[in-house]
């Protein structure tokens, strides 16, 4: 059995986030940078410096896709109040061509997420693409001679009611 000091009794409780005095937390403040040119003189040399390349290469090393290091960045910087989230979704682009330079200039081959993965691309959503198709190529639905469905009144006794027949 697992001693008491090793559980993990400071977690956050479900709700919790609601029982803080509004405006106490990072993302509840005017944010740090406020242009994209700010944010990113932030980013910039953050990503340059020795340690944080160390463990950003080692981390594409892994098989983690650029693309989800760089949200992962910007969404931490948003939480700590770093800058808005709009500013975040603008400096996304640039902070993936910079890591992906960061990694090319350290001969690190990397997986940059922009590629179309065809095992994600391939499943539902061609699916449904194929059957809109079908349906819009169906001859049924070119045919504009379709007689006018009647529908009929059903007394319904409220919102979430059964239709009685």
């Amino acid at each position: 059995m697992a001693e008491l000091d090793a559980v993990p009794f400071d977690a956050a409780i479900p709700g919790q986030s609601l029982t803080a005095e509004l405006g106490s937390r990072p993302w509840q403040q005017p944010a740090q940078y406020t242009t994209v040119e700010e944010a990113l003189d932030y980013y910039i040399p953050r990503l340059e410096s020795e340690e944080v390349s160390a463990q950003l290469l080692d981390v594409l090393e892994m098989g983690i896709p650029v693309t989800t290091v760089a949200n992962t960045l910007q969404l931490g910087s948003v939480m700590e109040g770093k800058h808005s989230v709009d500013v975040g979704i603008l400096i996304l682009p640039v902070l993936v061509e910079l890591i992906m330079l960061i990694a090319d200039t350290a001969n690190v081959k990397y997986t940059s997420g922009l590629e179309k993965d065809k095992e994600i691309r391939g499943s539902l959503v061609d699916l449904a693409v194929s059957r809109f198709k079908d349906r819009k190529d169906s001859p049924e639905e070119k045919t504009n001679d379709k007689e006018p469905v009647e529908i009929e009144d059903e007394k319904m006794s409220g919102l979430m009611s059964r239709r009685v027949k």
